[in-house]
């Protein structure tokens, strides 16, 4: 919100004469309501292998993070770039594989990522979109400075939160958005809906196409965000168990009988999808929905052997996959990443271990990492164990000086570090990205971590308009 020298930035300009307006106890006040809201509409998630909760309360901060008109174009031009660059590169490794024939990706990298699939080699999706929705996370280490880092091409998360937060906002400060001009994100279910709607597969018979949501069940960690995006686009819910193979076409059970699928969107991870194809003891996808779909009769967003872009072993070679499929320079530079695979990178790494951040490869949610700098050095000794046993499995990176964004306390205002995951949507019509997104802010003072199963909350992200 502020310089190095105290001013103001420009973005908070017009939001910073507003809170000095605001009446302490008032705001104090709205922070309560927040909660509130956010308890009774249900907005939780759930954390695994934990015993005391096995859902808890999305943490909500009250004050948005503002990004200028200019600083979104900008980013807006690199996002692009990349979403494009990962998708050819995902057609690429499923069919000629120039990439690696070209020396510029090492074969080994698909040879041991379980996320790729034999299965989808020479097959492409309908309207040759692998990625149909796609979140990218940023950080900001300056004011020009973005990285990214990290692609979510499998199954990003965190959509509804963006959408709850904004409405959240605009039900407690009406006067506030009167005075700031602020990119709508509202309408991401109705734009979900067209991008997805506009996937249809071969066999689609014409007329309205039928959009379904596939959830795991209530007992997933993102089912609140399953329902509410169902029910936000006007399409069914369903469970594995409400569908089923008939005459060719994926179906789900409804009062007049059978009803064929035309697009899945799928929150089910890849091994579950099909007991015929992966896990054969999968009670959560749909026997025989991998021959449907290789034979055209169904799309499924995304397409299973996306995970394959999420690996972070892939991630440090994306400037490279960049450059291979755009002809360009990437706008939007990665974070600097030793491969613990490579023998040099391991030795300064190990030599390293108390400044670096190191990840598991296949790691997710803040889990399986080690932040260098705030950790133990019994911590420390124990990860350089479990590195030098499968030095393959992990990528280090250096910690950031990552930038703050304010968060409401008691105390008045005070610094956290803040990420942020713009939500963007792939079709044949082509890339349409939501201006804003999900910021994810460590709430503990001088934490790094802003996942919400490491303490993390969200707040709303503001683009003001020109």
């Amino acid at each position: 919100m502020f310089d190095g020298s105290g001013q103001t930035r420009p973005a908070y300009d017009e939001y910073c004469r507003w809170f000095d307006e605001q009446p302490g106890e008032w705001m104090r006040r709205k922070a309560r309501e927040a909660d509130d809201t956010f308890r009774r509409t249900g907005i939780t998630f759930n954390v695994y292998g934990e015993n005391e909760a096995e859902e808890r309360l999305i943490p909500f901060d009250m004050v948005p993070r503002i990004i200028t008109a200019a600083e979104w174009r900008k980013l807006s031009r690199g996002i692009e770039q990349r979403v494009r660059a990962l998708n050819s590169f995902l057609y690429d490794l499923y069919h000629r594989q120039e990439i690696v024939r070209a020396g510029r990706l090492p074969e080994r990298l698909l040879q041991t990522n379980d996320a790729w699939l034999a299965n989808m080699v020479g097959f492409t999706p309908p309207g040759g979109i692998y990625t149909h929705i796609v979140g990218i996370d940023l950080v900001r280490t300056g004011p020009d400075e973005f990285f990214v880092l990290e692609d979510n091409a499998r199954t990003p998360s965190g959509v509804s939160y963006m959408l709850e937060n904004r409405e959240t906002m605009m039900g407690m400060f009406p006067d506030l958005f009167s005075r700031v001009g602020v990119e709508s994100v509202s309408n991401y279910p109705r734009r979900l809906a067209r991008s997805l709607a506009a996937c249809v597969p071969p066999a689609f018979a014409g007329g309205k196409p039928t959009v379904a949501v596939l959830t795991p069940g209530i007992y997933n960690s993102a089912y609140f965000e399953h329902a509410f995006l169902a029910d936000q686009m006007g399409a069914e819910l369903v469970e594995g168990s409400d569908l089923r193979v008939v005459e060719g076409r994926v179906q789900m059970r409804t009062t007049r009988g059978y009803k064929p699928i035309d697009v899945l969107y799928r929150r089910v991870d890849d091994e579950f999808l099909d007991p015929l194809t992966f896990n054969p003891d999968s009670m959560l996808g749909v026997p025989g929905i991998m021959d449907v779909y290789r034979a055209g009769g169904i799309t499924i967003a995304n397409a299973p052997g996306t995970g394959v872009a999420d690996d972070k072993a892939i991630y440090s070679f994306m400037p490279e996959i960049v450059e291979f499929y755009t002809g360009e320079k990437p706008l939007l530079p990665n974070v600097q990443t030793w491969r613990c695979a490579d023998h040099d990178s391991l030795a300064y790494v190990l030599d390293n271990l108390a400044e670096l951040v190191v990840k598991e490869v296949h790691g997710s949610g803040g889990y399986g990492m080690l932040i260098g700098p705030t950790s133990s050095k019994r911590e420390i000794a124990a990860f350089r164990d479990k590195l030098k046993a499968k030095p393959e499995n992990y990528i280090a990176q250096p910690t950031l000086a990552l930038s703050t964004c304010p968060i409401y306390t008691r105390a008045g205002l005070a610094p956290r570090h803040v990420d942020l995951r713009p939500f963007v949507l792939v079709s044949p019509e082509g890339i349409d990205i939501t201006p804003g997104g999900l910021t994810r802010v460590a709430l503990k003072k001088g934490s790094l971590v802003v996942n919400s199963s490491q303490g993390g909350g969200t707040k709303d992200t503001w683009v003001l308009k020109d």
